[in-house]
């Protein structure tokens, strides 16, 4: 695990290696265990490590192979690289070092670019194939690790984090408004763009070919995607429980590959649970990690919000050596900017609690699980794809949709919302066309009910999940602390793809129409146990039935409530100062309505609130 970053001038000049040293110094939280930079004429290549696997001198980055010939600097674990090593050596070649970055070095010199489709793992790099003169990019199937470029026609830069490529002189902090659009939209970006304008993120699942006199703009490659299908698998739910179970005990086993300390996050949940459970029988007295809320003001069903009773008890039941971190209202503003500079690119959520727990975990470990993946894979979030089953053509489903998915601003109130600048710079981005962007040429099918759920799948896990990654990744590296992912174990995903949506959802037809933050209503999802069913016989074995049979239950603050109480002083502080950054772009008399209606108690806005807050540091930290 690391921070990577690198420039290739295009134009022949010779590479700045001093240069991009300094875009890893931007990214030393990433990587304090070493420091590296590799140049050759018109490229450099530099790393900061987080030493996981073979820590000695031998997995220094960038790394070479034998002849020189390609150079690598890579962030990521190849989970079976074991595997592939005894298979190239197999085919002759030789290993200098233990580490899983030589093996992708000699899987690409065996096989080439379509050496990705190889690797079960989590992943970003950049290759520089010397001879070829062309710098090969690559990120992992699901986007656990992100990758970040620049491009003008005499320069290409890349790097693990943004703020390593505002170190380059080409690149000056502007806010891109077609990104803006959406990010006040979907409370994400649903398209390769970020807020910065010119600076792109490498999707997932994709590879990227650079080389002097290509065509302006570079175009990503996709080797794989996500495609949920409608046969399914010919088996029956118990048989497919038993096979989830198979093939998730393989998962977590395989992820436990590390010459360092492994921990585990532990909610209250099946999913957390579930890899603790795998993860103790093979260390015994694991760490494992929760993060509770101070309760004592929360209201309605932000009152079941606190988990640790339960993390305890599974604490107990697999003997984890188990720390707790209490979040009380106040501490988002005490973390608040700090979060925002290692967030850098803002996505989903109010991720503050994450910060928290990630920065308890750091203090004992240096890898930790998460259970990431299981909700999306297996269908946790019912009354998102319920929504789907109102819709009688492929049309009413795309409009429904996107209709449910504008969870902060609507189409409809942009002219209020933004500023009446910044209105005129974003109103020629649609929103909508990004969000159908993510079905890409849209031949998905969308006949049956199981269809409509698929396609609801397919969108959430590329869009939602995906943001949950990238922020997840910012905010464990902050700490220099890497996490792992075993839901998104390649053959586990093949299979949870195969998985028919009956198998997933008890409410298939049922048609339960449930909502969650919608702009204008109350944003509380009503408790349910319909979802991940089949997931849920799986892991009956592992863990106790109570734990198996709970409500679908998140990882949130109990925001609403302090957004109305305590934190409402520094709400109104940072928003309500009429020389606030955000006024350069929205409109004080929509972010002053919306706050009245909140304190009110007349509409749960704290999604809103939140990025509107985020949005306010971002510009403070990166637009100058």
């Amino acid at each position: 695990m690391c921070g990577i970053a690198g420039m290739y001038n295009l134009n022949g000049q010779p590479a700045q290696p001093t240069l991009v040293e300094r875009m890893t110094f931007a990214m030393a939280h990433r990587g304090p265990d070493g420091q590296g930079v590799y140049s050759d004429g018109p490229v450099s290549l530099g790393q900061r490590r987080l030493a996981i696997i073979d820590l000695s001198s031998a997995g220094h980055q960038p790394m070479s192979d034998a002849s020189g010939a390609v150079t690598i600097t890579y962030n990521g674990e190849i989970y079976n690289y074991r595997e592939l090593r005894k298979e190239l050596e197999a085919l002759g070649h030789r290993f200098r070092s233990r580490t899983d970055t030589e093996v992708i070095i000699l899987a690409y010199l065996q096989w080439g670019e379509d050496c990705v489709r190889r690797f079960n793992g989590m992943f970003a790099f950049a290759l520089w194939d010397g001879p070829g003169r062309r710098l090969f990019l690559a990120r992992d199937r699901f986007g656990v690790k992100p990758l970040y470029y620049f491009h003008t026609p005499e320069v290409f830069l890349f790097a693990s984090e943004v703020k390593a490529l505002l170190e380059h002189p080409s690149v000056k902090a502007q806010v891109c408004y077609e990104a803006l659009n959406e990010y006040f939209t979907f409370q994400n970006v649903l398209s390769d763009k970020t807020l910065f304008e010119g600076i792109l993120m490498l999707p997932q699942g994709c590879t990227l070919t650079v080389r002097p006199g290509l065509a302006q703009p570079l175009r990503p490659a996709r080797y794989w995607d996500y495609a949920f299908r409608r046969d399914g698998v010919p088996l029956s739910m118990e048989e497919s429980a038993e096979e989830v179970y198979r093939l998730f005990d393989q998962a977590v086993t395989r992820q436990l590959v590390s010459d360092v300390p492994v921990g585990s996050y532990l909610s209250g949940g099946m999913d957390s649970g579930s890899i603790t459970a795998v993860a103790a029988r093979h260390i015994p007295r694991i760490h494992t990690f929760t993060g509770g809320f101070d309760l004592s003001s929360a209201m309605g069903l932000e009152l079941e919000f606190d988990e640790r009773a339960a993390s305890e008890h599974m604490s107990h039941t697999f003997k984890t050596e188990h720390y707790e971190t209490v979040i009380h209202a106040g501490d988002m503003e005490h973390i608040l900017p700090k979060l925002i500079w290692h967030l850098e690119d803002l996505r989903v959520g109010q991720c503050y609690p994450n910060y928290y727990v990630a920065r308890l975990a750091s203090k004992f470990v240096k890898v930790v699980l998460s259970g990431g993946g299981g909700d999306e894979l297996f269908g946790g979030y019912p009354w998102r794809y319920y929504q789907a089953l109102k819709a009688r053509t492929p049309q009413e489903y795309y409009q429904a949709y996107f209709g449910y998915w504008q969870r902060l601003v609507s189409d409809k109130d942009k002219a209020l919302f933004f500023s009446p600048e910044s209105y005129a710079r974003a109103r020629h981005c649609h929103p909508y066309d990004s969000f159908r962007g993510v079905y890409g040429d849209g031949d998905l099918p969308l006949e049956t009910a199981e269809d409509l759920v698929n396609a609801s799948l397919f969108f959430e896990i590329k869009t939602f999940l995906h943001g949950l990654l990238v922020v997840e990744d910012k905010l464990s590296m902050a700490h220099s602390l890497e996490t792992r992912v075993p839901f998104l174990d390649n053959d586990l995903v093949d299979f949870a793809m195969r998985v028919p949506a009956s198998y997933k959802l008890l409410g298939l037809g049922r048609g339960h129409l449930l909502e969650e933050s919608l702009p204008g209503r109350e944003g509380q999802v009503q408790p349910t146990r319909d979802g991940k069913v089949v997931l849920r016989q799986a892991m009956e074995r592992l863990i106790p039935a109570e734990i198996t049979q709970r409500v679908k239950q998140g990882f949130s603050a109990p925001d609403a409530t302090w957004f109305r109480g305590e934190s409402m002083e520094y709400i109104r502080r940072l928003l309500g100062d009429p020389k606030a950054r955000i006024y350069e772009h929205v409109q004080p008399a929509y972010v002053a309505t919306m706050l009245g209606q909140h304190a009110a108690g007349q509409v749960n806005h704290r999604l809103l609130i939140w990025s509107l807050l985020s949005f306010e540091w971002w510009l403070r930290l990166f637009v100058k």
